[in-house]
């Protein structure tokens, strides 16, 4: 089988700037020369983040839904946020937001794939990861804005398969989180 990977690209940056600093994410403009052009590109700057698939012994999958204001829908998702501190484990992250978003926790932990929902637009890389064995846990984390209107609810694993491939779930983390983790476990269990 050929490997096929993706590799670093080596651009000479003529010019950067920043027309816009937000509080998560800045918008930077870029001039690059790229063979023998010179191109500007506008691209948002983005810190990271982690997203968990937590699935019970009984393969549940934990999905939330929540409001996203750029789509003006209340869409179907899984626990996931920013890496909050430059430098920043992912995994940690994962850990930290299964808890805040949803109190709960997990002894068991598998990388499913890191991926670039956006890369024509965002330099966002997104670490997906399963969680089982999960247990309650208790924090003292106060969930505001959107966050306080999350509700949760437990899906198998089955239909959020069948939800992603027909539509009725359109957050790309939570679609590919669905298949990777049906994936996961179509492998792990033929061994």
């Amino acid at each position: 089988m050929t490997e096929f990977r993706d590799e670093p690209a080596d651009v000479t940056i003529q010019n950067t700037d920043r027309p816009f600093r937000g509080r998560v994410w800045d918008v930077h403009n870029d001039t690059i020369l790229f063979g023998d052009e010179t191109l500007h590109r506008h691209y948002i700057a983005h810190p990271g983040a982690a997203a968990v698939v937590a699935l019970d012994e009984n393969d549940q999958m934990l999905i939330l839904q929540q409001y996203r204001h750029p789509i003006r829908e209340r869409d179907w998702e899984v626990p996931a946020g920013l890496l909050d501190v430059p430098g920043e484990d992912p995994i940690l992250a994962a850990q930290r937001e299964l808890a805040e978003e949803v109190d709960l926790q997990a002894t068991k932990w598998d990388h499913l794939v890191s991926f670039t929902p956006t890369p024509g637009s965002s330099s966002e890389v997104i670490h997906l990861y399963l969680a089982r064995e999960l247990s309650h846990v208790v924090t003292d984390y106060v969930r505001e804005g959107e966050e306080a209107e999350i509700e949760p609810h437990w899906v198998s694993l089955d239909d959020a398969v069948s939800a992603a491939l027909t539509g009725q779930f359109r957050n790309g983390t939570l679609v590919l989180g669905a298949l990777a983790t049906a994936e996961f476990l179509r492998r792990e269990r033929a061994v």
